[in-house]
């Protein structure tokens, strides 16, 4: 059995907690980061390593019709100095966005801007972005990082959208506490994007099933569309994207009032599909150095990516051996 076919026969979940739990191996970061066929082979998912080769990506993906939202990879800061130079990373990109009349969108990681080392800091931090987006018309997200971290990002995100609405978070549906928070985030007028997740979450806080967290999902969808606060949906799945297409026609919705979201480099053509039909798509582009554990949370949704991957490392290295 080759080593693609061992990939497919491993248990989904049993899979997706391995590779969970590789992506927080730094010493495993380290050696991949290094490793130059990974390099190629991550360039499915990530625009780049830097801001310069990002841009063009962008530039792309606006011609092809498409929406786009940044995120300058990173998370998990230990120190001031780290967090100060993500927001530096982040103002640079919001700047460059603006000059280059590329969409001046951009998802942050609150945990690469201090979350764990202060609040106030991290505070701080979000607040120069979200101004300095607000001064050019941008938006700004908060990503939704483990459940160890929802109650203090929604708690940032409430104090920064109460002066500042352009300002919206992720929802996961995977989480049992969101259907709660969905409805707070209404009331408040706040813009929801809304995916699955991508942790090894406890089954205390978590569905653990797909079957579970897609009718989640499809609830939470549903809310958000009959409240018409312009959600971003977030999936790849057609059954879901099909659903959220006749919710919104009964309901009469315009569909310039909301957007599906998708990953770079997945599904495009659904993406496309999509963007014929008239429909907003807008793709989350990451770049930076620091994607190894994007990486691996992007390998860990779809084993059939661990097979892409290996099959790629397996063709190189034949490859190399030949040019001996």
């Amino acid at each position: 059995m080759g080593i693609a076919e061992t990939v497919r026969v491993l248990p989904h979940r049993t899979m997706r907690s391995f590779l969970i739990s590789l992506s927080r191996r730094r010493s495993l970061a380290r050696i991949a980061m290094g490793t130059p066929v990974t390099r190629t082979v991550v360039a499915r998912f990530v625009a780049g390593e830097t801001l310069g080769e990002a841009l063009p990506a962008l530039a792309e993906l606006k011609r092809a019709g498409l929406r786009t939202t940044v995120d300058v990879l990173g998370e998990s800061v230990t120190s001031s100095d780290q967090a100060a130079a993500a927001t530096q990373s982040y103002l640079a990109t919001l700047a460059a966005l603006s000059g280059a009349g590329l969409d001046v969108n951009v998802s942050v990681k609150l945990t690469a801007l201090g979350l764990e080392i202060g609040r106030n800091l991290c505070r701080d931090n979000v607040t120069r972005i979200v101004e300095s987006a607000e001064s050019m018309g941008g938006f700004v997200r908060f990503d939704m990082e483990d459940h160890t971290k929802t109650e203090a990002t929604l708690d940032i995100w409430r104090d920064v959208h109460a002066t500042h609405p352009n300002v919206g978070l992720v929802i996961q549906s995977a989480l049992r506490r969101s259907s709660a928070d969905v409805d707070r985030i209404i009331a408040a007028g706040g813009r929801v994007r809304l995916c699955k997740g991508a942790y090894d979450e406890p089954p205390t806080v978590a569905y653990r099933t797909k079957r579970a967290v897609d009718a989640n999902y499809v609830r939470l969808m549903d809310r958000l569309l009959r409240a018409d606060v312009y959600p971003a949906l977030a999936t790849h799945d057609p059954r879901i994207i099909s659903r959220a297409i006749e919710t919104a026609e009964i309901m009469g919705l315009p569909r310039d009032r909301f957007e599906f979201q998708m990953l770079y480099g997945v599904r495009r053509d659904l993406q496309r599909m999509l963007v014929d039909r008239g429909y907003t798509v807008r793709i989350y582009v990451p770049y930076g150095r620091e994607w190894y554990p994007y990486f691996m949370r992007r390998l860990a949704e779809r084993p059939a990516n661990v097979g892409f991957m290996l099959r790629a490392v397996v063709k190189e290295e034949g490859r190399r051996l030949r040019g001996k």
